[in-house]
């Protein structure tokens, strides 16, 4: 085997302008999909980042049911005090479950005393809803500092409405809300702060304390909509889901079907589709990675066949075996793909070290100068660099096969 690499470098060697050519071209296809794979991996995990880290979390547990009409805002499908508290129970027996938040969400009319309008507001109770979804206080472009926002009495404003309706922080608003059973009851809240979207400039959610929210919905126990938890990885999503769907599965509603549902954070938003097609994307350089390999590589090995069909027959009619012969030219390509992979893997790590020291920033919803900070993981250039090699491999094999059936006479007659 040593042999045969050592006599297929040479001939590479002798064809170093061709050989140079399509290490070149391979060596783009690699720089164009680690560079690609690194930069829409950044981006995808800031994005993320922010939708789980500023309102949904990671994962959220629901009654059933609730999620289907969510836009409505059910009262009548919140959590009872002891699914709350058989929720906690099982949250706390999982390590990788960091912190959670118990919500009450509801909507309700908000006046400045001079204009009306409707708001979607999150009952919360400040402490946990931070360390559940910690850049929440980022997102309160005026008010007080994140220590002491959400006092009872007060109110975040979402930005859209806050503009819309001239409210400023401490203005004096009135919110009026109808609970399940229909009665209306109305309160006065100070604003405390300005709340800016997660994702841009609409959105119509504030917040209040949870204290206030089961005031003003005057519930009789303290129930509420969902329960949002963050995990200390988001790669322990699905294990989590599937732990707590195992553990809470054994209660069910009076229809016989399961009482909770186990929501993670992509079933919950619509931005879950931008990550689809970055993956969706990713997929699709990779296959063009190949495809330009198989090309490349069959090329070369083609015409190579073609020019040495003397020299082919000249080592066949001396005893050469045909499986040596394939395995000479396989041995080529398999040298091609490891060179343009790693000529190619090499450019691609500099360039993304670059990249990390040029720190390149962009604006994703409200969040200004989110650092572009692209990474590879070791298995994603592994994997990419195994894929190129295996192609060249497969791109020789045609080329091969037809050098190793030459018919030596006739291979020697060739002009």
């Amino acid at each position: 085997m040593v042999d045969i690499l050592r006599i297929a470098s040479r001939n590479l060697w002798r064809y170093s302008r061709r050989t140079l050519l399509t290490t070149l071209l391979v060596s783009l296809g690699i720089l164009a999909v680690l560079l690609f794979k690194g930069v829409a991996g950044s981006f995808k995990t800031l994005m993320v980042g922010q939708i789980t880290d500023s309102m949904l979390g990671h994962l959220q547990v629901h009654r059933k049911g609730y999620v289907a009409s969510i836009d409505n805002l059910p009262l009548n499908l919140n959590l009872r005090p002891p699914q709350v508290e058989r929720i906690e129970a099982a949250l706390k027996s999982l390590p990788a479950v960091e912190a959670w938040s118990a919500r009450v969400k509801f909507g309700a009319m908000f006046s400045n005393f001079t204009e009306t309008t409707n708001i979607r507001l999150v009952g919360v109770e400040p402490a946990d809803e931070f360390r559940t979804v910690p850049l929440l206080p980022g997102r309160v472009s005026n008010g007080s500092s994140a220590g002491r926002l959400l006092a009872p009495g007060q109110l975040l404003v979402p930005e859209l409405l806050a503009r819309g309706m001239k409210v400023k922080v401490g203005d004096t608003v009135v919110l009026v809300a109808t609970n399940k059973d229909g009665s209306v009851n109305g309160q006065t809240f100070l604003v405390a702060g300005i709340l800016a979207s997660a994702t841009g400039p609409g959105g119509r959610d504030g917040y209040v304390h949870i204290r206030d929210a089961r005031t003003l919905l005057r519930m009789a126990e303290p129930e509420v909509s969902e329960v949002a938890i963050r995990l200390r990885a988001l790669g322990e999503v699905r294990p989590v889901q599937r732990a707590l769907e195992a553990t809470l599965g054994g209660q069910v509603n009076p229809q016989g079907q399961p009482a909770f549902e186990v929501h993670p954070w992509e079933a919950l938003t619509p931005f879950a589709t931008i990550v689809r097609m970055i993956d969706l994307l990713t997929l699709f350089m990779q296959v063009m990675l190949v495809a330009i390999v198989l090309i490349s590589i069959m090329n070369v090995m083609v015409m190579a066949v073609f020019e040495r069909v003397r020299e082919i027959g000249t080592i066949a009619a001396i005893g050469t075996k045909p499986g040596r012969i394939l395995g000479l030219f396989v041995a080529e390509g398999l040298l091609l793909g490891v060179l343009g992979t790693a000529v190619g893997t090499a450019i691609s790590l500099g360039a993304i070290w670059g990249l990390n020291l040029l720190k390149l920033t962009y604006k994703f919803g409200q969040a200004d100068n989110l650092v572009l900070a692209p990474t590879l993981a070791a298995g994603d250039v592994l994997f990419i660099g195994a894929l190129a090699i295996l192609a060249a491999v497969l791109a020789s094999l045609q080329p091969a096969l037809k050098a190793s059936r030459m018919d030596p006479i006739q291979a020697l007659h060739h002009v």
